[in-house]
């Protein structure tokens, strides 16, 4: 299996949450950890928590191509060529059919999906001069169909799906390997009040060592929670109408569950 001592693993969306948890298991095991996110104030924390290990750190915007091009390149002279990027940067904003609101579903689509391509922008020419390197994108179990109330979250992470198989057919023969990863509900502060029964909801920790433990052994995909994912193949694989049956009655029951806790 894949070790992860030395090898640069540039993280987009470090400070925070998921990426967080990533950036500290990688160093763990002797990654040198390219961090990258918006605000310098949660980078700075994050270094200070891993005295001793090799972290360089860089504030950057992932929908900036060019701002996010050169901040890679500053990461990548100081640690050297990024071997693994995890594309892990996103956001959720709730986008219901009324009122429409064009801005928030642009907003998730430019960071959940413009951000990953520019993201793989900045390393793939790289990799595949040296044949070697990992491509690893986060997408969503609401990759799989729309969901009420959710619609840019879903699509934005349906075209990271589409952006990495594409992806993944050409650049394999060329060494490098792509993993897309479809994870469920993951509890942070952004989903604890979202009404969602415990057997779906991963901690973080749970769901970081899980993506890490794919990337060890380069998995081209991996959709998680089991039980989560089945439910969402289900709804896609059912005609139309006994599909939307059963999302309303899962947004009805998850509505009801948020209530009770409020």
């Amino acid at each position: 299996m894949t070790s992860f001592a030395d090898r640069v693993v540039l993280i987009t969306g470090a400070g925070s949450g998921l990426g967080r948890q990533m950036a500290k298991l990688f160093a763990a095991e002797g990654a040198f950890v390219a961090a990258l996110d918006l605000s310098a104030e949660p980078l700075a924390s994050l270094a200070a928590e891993l005295p001793g290990r090799k972290v360089a750190c860089a504030v950057g915007d992932v929908t900036d191509r060019a701002a996010l091009g050169a901040a890679v390149r500053d990461l990548e002279v100081r640690l050297g060529p990024t071997d693994i990027l995890i594309a892990n940067a996103g956001i959720g904003l709730a986008t219901a059919a009324d009122p429409y609101d064009a801005a928030a579903i642009e907003a998730q689509v430019r960071v959940n999906l413009i951000g990953v391509s520019n993201s793989i922008g900045a390393v793939l020419p790289g990799m595949l001069e040296r044949r070697s390197g990992h491509l690893v994108c986060m997408a969503s179990l609401a990759s799989y169909r729309g969901l009420p109330r959710m619609a840019g979250y879903c699509a934005s992470k349906a075209g990271v799906r589409a952006l990495m198989e594409a992806i993944r057919v050409e650049v394999a023969p060329r060494g490098v390997a792509v993993t897309t990863v479809c994870p469920g509900w993951v509890r942070t502060p952004l989903t604890e009040n979202i009404g969602v029964p415990t057997p779906y909801m991963l901690e973080v920790d749970d769901a970081a060592r899980r993506i890490i433990e794919v990337v060890r052994r380069r998995k081209p995909f991996v959709a998680f929670p089991a039980s989560s994912a089945r439910l969402v193949r289900i709804m896609r694989l059912l005609p139309s109408g006994p599909s939307d049956w059963l999302v309303r009655r899962l947004s009805a029951t998850f509505a009801r569950k948020k209530e009770k806790k409020e």
